[in-house]
């Protein structure tokens, strides 16, 4: 009998389509896993993996007890193979892409014969992070496929990916759920309708990231983040303590995040044609400052003059900072 952990209702179509043309013999030997972010499209390639694998399928899912399940969730089956980020040349950080010594050594384990007779599975995550050399490489792995291996792309920005990569796979588009099925996964997860709700708007419907934001830190954050904002702008906060506050510790980019969707909402509901650019303006600075915090940019002098412009003491810019 199978313990596998259930899939969301969304993870689950794609996953009963892919096993599908499988099962039909019309998977090709690239597939692309398409989709923002958070959705469970590597849980559903990894289990997807596991089911072409498995020697005893049980329907559309893996046995959970053979041979190769059992190595499977070990994770030590020989032919199944995750590239993600390695650590860098010194071992002291991860790296920031994919590289070509790491598509190579996928292009050389697709050219063995699989040790358990099977198939042979590979998932790239992000595969958008591969280099210019990588990616060079990894078309040529894509166009001499070898039978009974499969190449999985998983990646929430597909376009990053050369067009002639996109090519060579079947696309698998991951798209956010209907509400009302987001919100019954949600309370299902056991959270409180009302939080919910909120977290589920906040989310602008995505329910992987809603349940994080639950579970974690994110709608908390949101609401700190609001009432900030509403301090700045009634001037009982100043701009400097409150960004040095925001910069603090490791949610820094989830508060910039926070603030700039906080800003669009506002600006929906605005009928002030200059207020609503405004605000826009504000928006866009809001996430170059996000991308400014990768950087070597002060950190609490970026988040401060974007502060200001929220509270009308200095312009919003336009070049690349706010």
């Amino acid at each position: 009998m199978s313990t596998l952990a259930p899939l969301a209702p969304w993870q689950a179509r794609a996953y009963a389509h892919l096993v599908s043309i499988h099962d039909a013999g019309r998977l090709g030997h690239g597939v692309l896993f398409a989709g923002a972010a958070g959705l469970g499209k590597r849980l559903v390639a990894e289990r997807l993996a596991q089911r072409v694998l498995c020697r005893e399928p049980v329907g559309d899912d893996p046995c959970g007890h053979c041979r190769s399940c059992q190595l499977f969730a070990a994770g030590t089956h020989a032919d199944y193979g995750l590239v993600s980020f390695i650590l860098n040349k010194e071992g002291t950080r991860l790296r920031t892409e994919i590289v070509i010594e790491q598509i190579r050594e996928l292009g050389e384990r697709f050219a063995l014969t699989p040790q358990y007779g099977g198939a042979q599975v590979a998932v790239l995550d992000p595969a958008d992070a591969i280099n210019h050399a990588a990616s060079n490489a990894l078309l040529k792995t894509l166009e001499e496929p070898h039978p009974g291996r499969y190449l999985w792309l998983v990646t929430a920005h597909p376009a990053r990916l050369s067009a002639t990569i996109r090519s060579r796979c079947q696309r698998v588009e991951f798209r956010l759920p209907p509400r009302d099925e987001a919100m019954a996964w949600l309370t299902a997860q056991g959270h409180k309708p009302a939080a919910a709700e909120e977290a589920l708007a906040a989310a602008r419907g995505h329910p992987g990231l809603a349940d994080q934001w639950l579970k974690g830190e994110g709608l908390a954050l949101r609401r700190q983040v609001a009432a900030d904002l509403d301090k700045l702008e009634r001037g009982t906060a100043g701009a400097l303590a409150t960004a040095q506050a925001w910069v603090a510790d490791e949610y820094a980019e989830l508060r910039l995040r926070h603030a700039a969707d906080l800003a669009l909402e506002r600006a929906a509901g605005l009928t002030d044609a200059g207020r609503t650019r405004s605000l826009a303006a504000w928006f866009d600075a809001a996430n170059r400052t996000r991308d400014l915090l990768r950087t070597t940019v002060r950190a609490d002098l970026a988040v401060t003059e974007l502060l200001l412009a929220w509270r009308g003491d200095a312009p919003v810019a336009r070049g690349g900072r706010a």
